[in-house]
């Protein structure tokens, strides 16, 4: 009978989420919640492998595991609860009515930089430079002091800035560009975005509203996500940050708890000031800058309008952007993180808590990849299941997720893909957490980009850690199958359970290894797969 229920899921995503009534994306909510909590009683009751001590460690520990997963996603589902705007509908309104007003603001766009290629940076102040708005200056912050690049600025007309200390890292260099600055309204863009000819014409009539000091835009990449390229799968995969700027920016709007991501936003200088600029000594310093603003009382707004476009980092080098990431942790001790900053209702502070401990999942998530080798090394089955425990419980709620979470994220991204990111970079984003939670942070560090290869390679740092977890996953597999082959494959039991994870964590490793090969690139520029249609004469 539990199956039926997947008719519900099924009956709703015929019609696209966005289009759908508020109530339907509840009883979503309300039926995953209710089989996971059903399915945790179960596991807490019924499941556990208690006859040894070995057993009974490894059966709490997946417990904890698949318990802190399940109910760290439910958080950002409970957060859909509220309805959330939409403001691409509000653009032409906003500009009408800026426009009707007497209020033409100067901005100041900093381009803080620190050793991207020229050519890169060009692109970024030819984008700056040429808005259509008038009253604007470019500021380049160049941390690595290079000739080249002031001599750029200086034939685009760009002020340039380099300090001789690089103390506080991006914040810093904010910091001092602003010293420098004295516009109502600051543009961010980092140096390899490339904002749109009418970026801040679609934005200032947001900040109209005086209570408003920053507006977040999304971050959108020219080519393809260097997972799904190596995959490739990019022509039918979405980039794995479409999930955060298509679903999450937009739910947490809705609570009023708007992420600032470092780049392509607008601030208002005065809210700026009242905080003491970018917050330093923060890893994340964009997103504790943000949480600093709406604890003072600013509105912090999003627009899901894509006005930029900057260049993916490779594989590994993705890898060293999710580390600088992972140091959100850090701003759970800041006075500006999300735990102690006063001003925050309850659930702007869960919206930001949420992106913090969402950080922590790689561990739990790293014991998934490791429990099913109890099953052949260790001989030891850490859960206790039947047949009637995986029809009546298991599937129904991991098809209910199936068929639901990429409705409710509006297809940007599905449940069963969503972990190809996350198993080539569990490793390194455990050891990265690991140095965090002993205060040894990896520190901030520009992700660099635009290389050349002329001959394909692997990412050796990602790729080795999924050697070893393929060969030992291969070396169970071959040994379930052997113990099953002499004791008969009988009924659904423990070891055809372990079998069955086994093969899937192989599979699992073995593809996100093919991830980590990068084919050779000879032209760091991007390159654009257009179709047009045309016509024989």
């Amino acid at each position: 009978m539990s199956l039926l229920l997947l008719l519900w899921p099924l009956a709703l995503i015929q019609r696209p989420e966005a289009e759908s009534p508020l109530w339907a994306r509840r009883s979503l909510i309300l039926l995953i919640s209710a089989l996971t909590l059903r399915y945790l009683h179960w596991r807490c009751t019924a499941s556990l492998n208690l006859d040894t001590a070995v057993s009974t460690s490894l059966s709490g520990l997946l417990l904890l595991a698949e318990g802190w997963l399940l109910i760290t996603g439910l958080l950002p589902l409970w957060l859909a609860w509220r309805r959330f705007p939409d403001r691409r509908r509000d653009v032409q309104k906003r500009h009408r009515d800026w426009q009707a007003s007497e209020w033409r603001p100067h901005v100041d766009i900093l381009v803080p930089t620190y050793g991207e290629p020229l050519a890169v940076l060009q692109r970024s102040l030819l984008g700056c430079t040429q808005q259509s708005y008038p009253h604007t200056s470019v500021l380049v912050l160049d941390d690595s002091g290079r000739e080249e690049v002031k001599r750029l600025a200086k034939q685009l007309g760009c002020r340039y800035m380099h300090r001789p200390e690089r103390l506080h890292a991006k914040a810093g260099n904010l910091n001092a560009g602003l010293s420098q600055c004295h516009g109502e309204l600051v543009a961010v863009f980092d140096a390899d975005f490339i904002p749109q000819q009418r970026f801040l014409e679609h934005s200032i009539g947001f900040l109209l509203d005086p209570d408003v000091a920053l507006l977040q835009t999304p971050q959108s990449f020219i080519n393809a996500d260097p997972v799904m390229r190596n995959l490739r799968m990019e022509s039918w995969l979405l980039p794995d940050e479409e999930s955060f700027y298509r679903w999450i920016e937009p739910v947490r709007d809705g609570w009023g708890a708007v992420v600032c991501a470092g780049t392509a936003f607008l601030v208002r200088r005065r809210a700026l000031d009242g905080i003491g600029g970018f917050v330093e000594g923060a890893l994340s310093e964009d997103y504790v800058t943000g949480i600093a603003l709406r604890a003072q009382g600013w509105k912090l707004l999003y627009l899901h309008q894509k006005l930029s476009a900057g260049w993916p980092p490779s594989p590994w080098r993705t890898c060293a952007t999710r580390q600088r990431w992972e140091g959100t942790l850090q701003s759970l001790g800041l006075p500006q993180g999300p735990l102690r900053a006063h001003g925050l209702s309850p659930g702007q502070r869960l919206a930001y808590l949420e992106g913090v401990i969402h950080w922590l999942n790689n561990l739990p998530r790293l014991v998934l990849m490791l429990m099913p080798l109890s099953y052949g090394l260790l001989g030891v089955a850490p859960i206790l299941l039947d047949q009637r425990a995986i029809i009546e419980l298991m599937l129904p709620l991991w098809g209910t997720v199936l068929l639901s979470i990429g409705w409710l994220n509006r297809n940007s991204r599905s449940a069963l893909l969503t972990e190809l990111t996350s198993w080539v970079l569990t490793v390194p984003l455990v050891v990265s957490l690991i140095c965090n939670v002993l205060g040894s942070s990896v520190g901030f560090r520009v992700t660099p980009k635009h290389r050349q290869r002329s001959r394909g390679g692997w990412s050796w740092f990602l790729a080795l850690p999924l050697i070893v977890l393929s060969l030992f996953n291969l070396a169970n597999l071959l040994g379930l199958v052997q113990q099953l082959w002499l004791e008969g494959w009988g009924e659904l039991g423990p070891l055809q359970l372990g079998l069955v994870w086994a093969g899937l964590n192989l599979l699992g490793t073995l593809i996100a290894l093919r991830a980590c090969w990068n084919p050779p690139q000879s032209d760091p520029s991007p390159w654009l797969s257009l179709d047009h249609a045309a016509e024989r004469d």
